[in-house]
């Protein structure tokens, strides 16, 4: 079998271009809202050239959210049983919000796709989302069995550390208009509340 050839610089370049400038435009208008023209505009390359890369906008997306939802379990994955139990509970909500900080659009595709139904990742949701998830719910019922942490049920904590993290990226413009404009930092008072809330449910 012929290998295929490996891309230019130039060829990694406008994929990369393509990928980030469907980043902005998912994120802010949905897959459904989106479009091809949208992205090759934002990307700077004229239609038929983005469309030398990816064939069709499903393919874009696709794309993106196979690299997204890797990204998004990490700092789940890194909750180790062998460590303190709350130290290890607060960093995973203090990771989670650094990822709302520092990747808003990515939060937001995610969003979009999960208010859709998971049309394009459902299998992924049911698959390994759900078994790292189940995982760590036995790690936590443990710490719980062993009078390390006051009892709570596992995967409604887990739910509740994604909604009060991802808040504040889905739900930006809300938090500033609140807070009092764009130029107001949210995450040092939101990572300070959010650590004593959950040091405060779950300390014995």
């Amino acid at each position: 079998m012929q290998q295929s050839r490996p891309e230019t610089r130039i060829q990694q370049k406008n994929r990369a271009a393509i990928l980030e400038a469907a980043l902005d435009v998912f994120s802010a208008q949905g897959f459904r809202g989106a479009t091809v023209d949208q992205i090759a505009a934002a990307a700077g390359l004229s239609k038929p050239n983005l469309l030398y890369y990816f064939p069709s906008k499903e393919a874009i997306h696709a794309e993106l959210l196979g690299g997204l939802l890797d990204t998004w379990l990490d700092p789940l994955r890194t909750m180790d049983p062998d460590g303190e139990p709350l130290e290890e509970i607060l960093a995973y909500v203090r990771r989670k919000l650094e990822m709302s900080r520092d990747y808003p659009r990515e939060s937001r595709l995610f969003a979009n796709e999960i208010v859709q139904g998971a049309p394009r990742i459902a299998d992924e949701l049911s698959g390994a989302l759900k078994n790292l998830v189940d995982e760590k719910v036995r790690v936590i019922n443990a710490w719980a069995d062993a009078g390390r942490i006051a009892r709570v049920d596992a995967y409604h904590l887990i739910f509740s550390i994604w909604s009060l993290t991802q808040h504040y990226a889905d739900f930006d413009v809300q938090v500033h208009a609140v807070l009092g404009g764009p130029e107001v930092d949210p995450y040092p008072a939101a990572n300070e509340y959010l650590q004593q809330l959950f040091t405060r449910l779950l300390t014995p």
